[in-house]
């Protein structure tokens, strides 16, 4: 299951097995391996980079959870951003709920 849904990630984020494999620190082949092989075993700080990549929760890419929980994704992101960009987001936040509460 881990492969398929790697797989089908990858494919459908526009990723080629090489670029993947560049963003995430690894080799095509090992790519491959995990996509192909039901044997394969990937290391936790591997599943995670590929999740953050393929902008997806671990639990997702893992099989244990049904859909992506895109919020759960987001917060991830969000936490890694500098604080004036975080700054700069929560001002476009603002905007967006503006414009909802005008409808």
């Amino acid at each position: 299951m881990f492969g398929e849904r790697l797989k089908s990630l990858r494919k459908k984020r526009g990723f080629t097995l090489q670029s993947l494999a560049d963003k995430v620190g690894s080799t095509k082949s090992y790519i491959w391996e995990l996509e192909n092989k039901p044997s394969a075993n990937p290391k936790a700080d591997l599943v995670g980079k590929l999740a953050k990549e393929l902008k997806v929760t671990i639990d997702y890419l893992l099989g244990t959870e049904d859909e992506s929980d895109e919020e759960s994704v987001f917060f991830r992101e969000y936490t890694q951003l500098s604080a004036p960009n975080k700054k700069q987001l929560s001002k476009f936040m603002r905007l967006l709920t503006e414009e909802e509460d005008d409808d």
